[in-house]
């Protein structure tokens, strides 16, 4: 059981660890497997990555009030991820983007096709802007106890 003190904590923790694995995870598909990412990956990229600096200083300074920053980043990457799977899932509705070939394009498909790229992505900024809300609970007192999730 966490204690108290130590939520806020971890919670930094968590965030800073899902926003690394999501930085990692992208740049091994690019870097490491070759794959051009379409103008959405980008855009989802310049949403993500500073998630690991942001989420990794407040972590060491214990600053459960970068919410504040973290949540416009991770909201706004959850928007853009989800309009991705949207566009993976109806092909018809997608365009071409401009970098890298068509944003419906399914490059790396994992455990038959069930997750992809985008959502993998929608993941991560869908974990990170939790945390995010149970760090601004935290601060708002608006629980009882410490834990932001009851």
């Amino acid at each position: 059981m966490t204690d108290a003190r130590s939520l806020p904590g971890t919670l930094l923790a968590a965030l800073t660890l899902v926003a690394s694995v999501a930085t990692a995870g992208s740049l091994y598909f690019s870097l490491g497997l070759g794959l051009v990412p379409c103008e959405l990956c980008w855009y989802q990229r310049i949403l993500m990555y500073p998630l690991v600096v942001v989420g990794g200083v407040a972590a060491l300074e214990r600053r459960v009030g970068v919410w504040r920053t973290v949540l416009p980043l991770s909201l706004g990457g959850l928007a853009v991820a989800a309009y991705h799977v949207y566009l993976q899932v109806t092909p018809a509705a997608a365009g071409s983007c401009s970098i890298g070939g068509g944003c419906s394009a399914v490059l790396y498909p994992m455990l038959g096709g069930v997750l992809t790229i985008p959502r993998l992505s929608m993941l991560a900024f869908t974990l990170v802007s939790l945390l995010g809300l149970g760090l601004a609970r935290l601060e708002r007192g608006e629980t009882e106890s410490a834990n932001p999730w009851l």
